[in-house]
């Protein structure tokens, strides 16, 4: 894994050689013609790539002198906070990185003030069906709130989004910036820990080893069913509590925010309930298999990969079958970036490329088998992206600048679209978007996203929907 040194050793090279990272009003430049496989031109084109991969540790968290002690604030009171839990049931332990090492949980610093301001937070806790206690957070927007991008009141009952986290070690704090956004314009969301990560219990309680060792896909699609189970029930319909008694909520507190009614324009057959779920990594591969056979499910984001391939390279385990329709947001990089002649196999296990990278890697992975299968589907690769886009975790993992901006621009008008069905299919055509960025001050800004110019130049970004009435496999036409 590649560390915030080398990182800066990089830059600084690249600096030197005029290739330094550039900022600009707008996120994205326009795109060259591409040079030559091998050519100067391609391997300093390369070099640039390698070195924005690490823009949000150098343009954002580096860049900015507020964030580190806005970092040390947060990643106290977040420690201590979990460090009470953690008192409060020691028959209940959480052998991870996330109860113990400070920051783990924090996610963007300069998203503390948000709970009260632009939404609501709520800490809860239910057991999987083996007993182990999960830990939580429930997201919504503030009463009689306003969406902040086009002004409307957010009126009635909510539609739900399940999150479910990656693997090694990630946690539910990393992904409180897609939570949020989507809370905000008018969503009740749940993040959650699976067993064995984050603040969430390590061993079960049905004299079992289920769920031991944490990572393993069982606990990740086991975490997503039991996390949409608790997020549907209410006082007529509990959830189960598994002998936690008192340690859990014995059912959903919101439960009243959530919209029952059936949909009545269902994207797949019987699918009439009004729920999305998200995971990345082991928990994208989790969410790829629950979609198709769990009826409460309406539409399924994946967040690098959708299909069998996960987080570790190896076969998810059960087929899937694409039933509902899936966003799809992959990356050009795993956990380390490398160079272009070194990204053959899949991100996350690289192998020689002497030809350069194949344009339909992405595509591959599950994207083709959902329009092949004629359900709609869209697949976004961002430019520079690594496979911790997705997370928020502070300095020394490399994330691109515009990554995670730009995923949670295409996850809002997706579920716009296929959860509140409000927006024409065209929307996800757009080749400019508005995004609302906290910074340090507090403020959210807007920020123009240029779709062509952050997207990869190595791998095909593709859509096939309305159906098939818009189907185009390489929407920047990089070789697909």
């Amino acid at each position: 894994m590649k560390t915030l040194g080398a990182a800066l050793v990089l830059s600084s090279l690249l600096a030197g050689a005029g290739l330094a990272p550039t900022q600009a009003a707008h996120a994205g430049t326009s795109r060259a013609d591409d040079p030559a496989v091998g050519s100067p031109e391609y391997v300093a084109r390369d070099t640039q790539n390698i070195a924005d991969a690490y823009g949000r540790v150098t343009d954002q968290q580096l860049g900015d002198p507020a964030y580190l002690p806005a970092l040390v604030q947060q990643g106290t009171a977040v420690g201590v906070a979990q460090l009470l839990e953690q008192v409060a049931t020691p028959d209940r332990p959480s052998v991870t990185p996330g109860a113990f090492v400070p920051g783990w949980n924090v996610g963007n610093p300069f998203r503390a003030a948000w709970d009260g301001t632009r939404g609501r937070m709520r800490d809860v806790s239910f057991t999987n069906r083996y007993g182990a206690l999960l830990r939580g957070t429930l997201y919504a927007p503030l009463p009689r709130a306003r969406d902040p991008y086009t002004g409307k009141r957010i009126q009635g009952r909510l539609p739900g989004v399940v999150i479910t986290e990656g693997s090694v070690q990630g946690s539910e704090g990393m992904y409180r910036w897609l939570a949020q956004d989507l809370a905000e314009r008018g969503y009740l969301v749940l993040t959650y820990d699976v067993q064995g990560q984050g603040t969430s219990e390590t061993l079960p309680h049905d004299g079992t080893l289920n769920g031991v060792p944490s990572q393993q896909i069982d606990n990740f699609v086991v975490g997503t069913e039991d996390a949409l189970s608790f997020f549907t029930s209410t006082p007529r319909t509990p959830y189960p509590d598994h002998g936690a008694g008192d340690l859990v909520d014995a059912h959903n507190p919101w439960h009243r925010r959530f919209d029952r009614r059936p949909d009545r324009r269902p994207n797949a057959a019987g699918r009439t309930t009004r729920i999305a779920i998200i995971g990345h990594s082991l928990g994208a591969a989790a969410v790829t298999q629950v979609q198709g056979t769990d009826e409460r499910v309406s539409t399924v984001v994946a967040l690098d990969k959708l299909g069998l391939s996960t987080s570790s390279g190896t076969d998810g385990g059960d087929a899937f079958e694409p039933v509902v329709p899936a966003l799809a947001v992959q990356s050009e990089y795993g956990f380390t970036v490398g160079p272009w002649f070194a990204a053959g196999g899949s991100s996350i296990t690289p192998q020689p490329s002497p030809q350069g990278p194949d344009p339909r890697r992405e595509r591959a992975t599950g994207y083709d088998a959902w329009r092949d299968a004629g359900v709609d589907s869209m697949l976004v690769v961002p430019r520079a992206s690594t496979h911790l886009e997705y997370t928020d975790i502070p300095l020394v993992l490399p994330a691109s600048r515009w990554g995670q901006a730009l995923t949670s621009a295409y996850v809002q008008r997706w579920l716009e679209h296929y959860l509140k069905h409000r927006t024409s299919v065209r929307t996800l055509l757009a080749t400019k978007m508005r995004y609302l960025e906290p910074t340090s001050s507090g403020e959210w800004v807007p920020v123009v996203l240029r779709r062509d110019p952050l997207l990869s130049f190595y791998y095909c970004s593709a859509m096939h929907l309305g159906r098939g009435a818009i189907d185009d496999g390489d929407l920047t036409d990089v070789g697909c």
